[in-house]
C-alpha cells in the first residue's frame, strides 16, 4: 500500500464568495504520478494552488478546511518553507530572462536568502540539470541566458529550478500545454522517472497524457472531486456518469 504523502480535508477555495473548490477530500500517494484533471475552469490549478499557499497571494482569494503535508498542516507553516518543500511548475516555460542557466537553477536559494558555497552550488546546479534531463545539453552553455533555450528546455530548466530546492512533491500545472509534441513526449518520460524520487501532481485536460503518465487520476467538475481511483481503472470503468461524458468528449 503506497503511503499518502499529501491530504485535504473538506478544503475549498474561493475568489471574493465566489467558491470555485468545494470541500475536496483527497488522498496524494508518495512517489507517484497523479494527475487533477477536468474541462477548463473546473478548478484544478485554484487546487494544487492551495497545495502550495500560492492561491492567498491572490487579492480577496481564501481557504477553508485542511491541508496536511506528511501529517503537518500546511496552513500552519510559514508559507515560504511550504513553497520548498511543495515546487511548482507552470503552464509556459518562465525561466528568469535577465539569469543564466545556472543562475537560473539555484535562483531559489538566493531568493529564500539561502547561503551556499560555490562548491555547492555547483553540485546543486548539476544534479538538477541531471534529473531534468537537460545537463548533457546545456553543460557547455552555463553562462548563458536561459532564454537561449528552446521551449521544451526552459520547462525542463524550471523543472530544474524547483527540483534544486530538493522539494517533497512537484506541482506541474499543466507543463506541456505551450510545448510541441516531441518536447512534450521529453517531458513525459522526465515525469516517469522524477516519481522515483519526488512525487509528482499534474494539472492536465488531456486525457491521453493523464493515461500515458500518472498512476491515479482525480476528476474535477465545477470545483467538486467527482471520483478519484487508479488511472488504468478510471479511465476504463469511470463510476460516475460525469466522468464518463468527460472521458469520451462530449464535454470539456
Amino acid at each position: 500500500m503506497e503511503s499518502t504523502i499529501l491530504r485535504t480535508a473538506d478544503l475549498s477555495a474561493y475568489f471574493g464568495e465566489n467558491r470555485v473548490v468545494k470541500d475536496v477530500n483527497l488522498s496524494i500517494a508518495e512517489k507517484m504520478v497523479t494527475t487533477i484533471m477536468g474541462p477548463s475552469g473546473c478548478g484544478k490549478t485554484t487546487l494544487v494552488r492551495c497545495f502550495n499557499r500560492m492561491h492567498e497571494l491572490v487579492p480577496d482569494a481564501k481557504v477553508e478546511g485542511k491541508a496536511f503535508l506528511r501529517e503537518e498542516d500546511i496552513y500552519a507553516i510559514n508559507p515560504m518553507i511550504v513553497r520548498r518543500r511543495i515546487g511548482m511548475v507552470f503552464q509556459r516555460p518562465n525561466p528568469f530572462p535577465t539569469m543564466t542557466i545556472y543562475d537560473n537553477v539555484i535562483a531559489g536559494y538566493k531568493l529564500n536568502g539561502l547561503e551556499l558555497s560555490r562548491a555547492e552550488r555547483d553540485e546543486i546546479v548539476k544534479d538538477s540539470l541531471h534529473k531534468a534531463a537537460l545537463w548533457d545539453e546545456v553543460k557547455d552553455h552555463l553562462r548563458r541566458k536561459g532564454t537561449f533555450l528552446s521551449g521544451g528546455q526552459q520547462q525542463r530548466l524550471c523543472i530544474a529550478r524547483a527540483l534544486a530546492m530538493k522539494p517533497d512533491v512537484l506541482l506541474l500545472d499543466e507543463p506541456t500545454s505551450a510545448l510541441d509534441p516531441k518536447a512534450t513526449g521529453r517531458i513525459e518520460k522526465l515525469m516517469r522517472e522524477l516519481k522515483k524520487t519526488v512525487t509528482l501532481i499534474l494539472v492536465t485536460h488531456n486525457i491521453a497524457q493523464a493515461g500515458r503518465v500518472s498512476d491515479f487520476t482525480a476528476f474535477l467538475y465545477l470545483g467538486e472531486l467527482v471520483e478519484f481511483g487508479p488511472t488504468s481503472q478510471l479511465h476504463t470503468a469511470p463510476r460516475d456518469k460525469r466522468t464518463e461524458e468527460f472521458l469520451t468528449g462530449r464535454f470539456g
